[in-house]
């Protein structure tokens, strides 16, 4: 990501991305997440335009809908997202193998 993106920006990005990989459209997405059918649409485009802040109840209520971690929504980095995204479909072999590399990697950083 170029220079430091707000948490608002980057919730945008990753709402909207995660809507068009599942094939909602706005309007689907607000309405399977529990909002009124009439202001679906409207609603769900303004937290993709940054014109209106999700709270975090919203925010889980879209996350669970479209199938993808909470923080999803609020990591910075791109490839980290991606490991947030995947990380829950690996298997626990590869989880532990994960955060071996991490623990010693910091270990290494720490010293």
């Amino acid at each position: 990501m170029n220079q430091r993106e707000s948490h608002r920006e980057i919730f945008c990005k990753r709402l909207k991305e995660a809507r068009t990989a599942a094939g909602l459209s706005q309007k689907k997405l607000g309405i399977a997440a529990g909002i009124d059918e009439f202001v679906a649409s409207t609603r769900i485009n303004r937290y993709e335009k940054g014109v209106h802040e999700a709270d975090i109840h919203t925010a889980q209520k879209l996350a669970e809908t479209l199938n993808v971690p909470l923080a999803y929504f609020y990591v910075e980095d791109d490839e980290l997202a991606t490991i947030v995204m995947n990380y829950e479909n690996l298997s626990e072999d590869n989880k532990k193998t994960i955060i071996k590399i991490i623990d010693k990697n910091n270990i290494i950083l720490l010293s």
